[in-house]
């Protein structure tokens, strides 16, 4: 059965798109921790992140970096947080965080953003990737 995150990848629901290759997807989480906090997913469905070969590995990594770079650039923050954590669903995602004290990393601190506000920076990031 397909995860939440194929069905997006698929267009079956909807996501505020942050970046798209032919390899990867990256989206606002609708739950976040922070405001920008945003998934990166590799196209193919993979559970762990170390099942992926080490190219897709590296690549996801790469995608990510570029991401989170134009996270920084629009979300005020200290820095860009990164986690593999993968519990809750079982496709590989990197979060990206933007952190500004330690609640922002902890999952049990969340933010509330209205669609409104989630399409507005889901387009300024994707703005700023280069």
């Amino acid at each position: 059965m397909p995860t939440i995150f194929t069905k997006i990848i698929n267009g079956e629901i909807p996501c505020y798109k942050v970046a798209e290759d032919e390899k990867h997807l990256a989206f606002l989480d609708i739950n976040p921790n922070a405001k920008g906090h945003t998934l990166c997913i590799p196209k193919k469905e993979v559970n762990k992140i170390l099942d992926l070969d080490e190219k897709a590995y590296l690549d996801l990594m790469s995608f990510s970096r570029k991401v989170g770079k134009a996270l920084e650039k629009t979300v005020d923050c200290k820095r860009v947080g990164m986690s593999v954590i993968g519990l809750e669903v079982p496709h590989v995602h990197v979060h990206l965080i933007p952190l500004n004290e330690m609640k922002d990393a902890t999952f049990q601190h969340k933010v509330k953003l209205t669609d409104e506000e989630l399409s507005n920076l889901a387009k300024a990031i994707s703005s700023k990737i280069e």
